[in-house]
């Protein structure tokens, strides 16, 4: 198996250019996803025989749950990239991933919030998925802080590593929850391996809605890793030389 794009990606200035071609495509993709599923589901997608109107607040609950955990599995992935082979892109990937996982789990904890008032009768309870997606939150906080507060780059990378790779054992916590312990959560009525408990009327605009919430979060990551290897590689020439092209002005 050839693996010079593995190692090709370990390069700042490689990976630089070859996201600079795929932002435009994705941008456009994560706007046709996004707005088609919206007007979709919000508009278009019947109400519920049970909770009528309220459940369409799924189109955004569901896709922030899903990246909300996938964000964490791929900063694990990161971290164990960066332990073994000590590429430093894995560390960008990692560190620039935290703030937009934290987002989409104080938006998967904000809209379950919304939905369970009237499903439940409360904003929250301390069930076992809502906890455990609550302490997915704080990892990422830890994650964050962790980056911020030590000041040297390789020892922020490895503490940031080691706690994306410990933290992730929360993801089959949350993903399980309601089959190991007696919860108030409702089982996932949409997954990728079983056909899914709803119309496709209902599943189709989800479906559109995850895949657009995975192009947003791809193309927010390049470019928050995009301004951060300029930032770290300031003072290499090929990064003048891409301010000077950017600014229209000689550095």
């Amino acid at each position: 198996m050839n693996w010079t794009w593995f190692h090709r990606l370990g390069s700042p200035k490689w990976f630089y250019g070859i996201s600079g071609r795929w932002l435009p495509l994705l941008i456009a993709a994560t706007v046709l996803l996004v707005c088609a599923g919206l007007v979709w589901g919000l508009a278009i997608a019947p109400a519920d025989y049970q909770q009528g109107n309220s459940f369409r607040i799924m189109y955004i609950h569901v896709p922030a749950s899903f990246l909300a955990q996938s964000i964490y599995i791929s900063m694990a992935i990161c971290g164990v990239v960066g332990l073994v082979w000590k590429m430093k892109i894995a560390d960008v990937a990692l560190q620039q991933s935290a703030p937009i996982g934290a987002w989409m789990a104080f938006v998967s904890l904000l809209t379950g919030a919304i939905w369970g008032k009237p499903t439940w009768g409360a904003y929250w309870v301390w069930d076992a998925r809502l906890t455990a997606m609550l302490i997915l939150l704080f990892l990422y906080f830890g994650v964050i802080a962790l980056g911020q507060a030590i000041s040297n780059r390789d020892s922020a990378a490895r503490a940031c590593a080691v706690l994306a790779v410990v933290g992730v054992i929360n993801i089959p916590i949350i993903k399980y929850s309601v089959e190991w312990w007696n919860t108030l959560h409702q089982p996932a009525s949409f997954t990728l391996t079983e056909k899914p408990a709803m119309p496709a009327s209902m599943w189709v605009p989800l479906l559109l809605m995850v895949l657009g919430f995975y192009c947003f979060y791809t193309v927010v990551l390049l470019m928050r890793m995009r301004l951060e290897i300029l930032r770290r590689e300031s003072r290499t020439s090929w990064v003048r030389a891409e301010v000077t092209r950017l600014t229209g002005r000689k550095k």
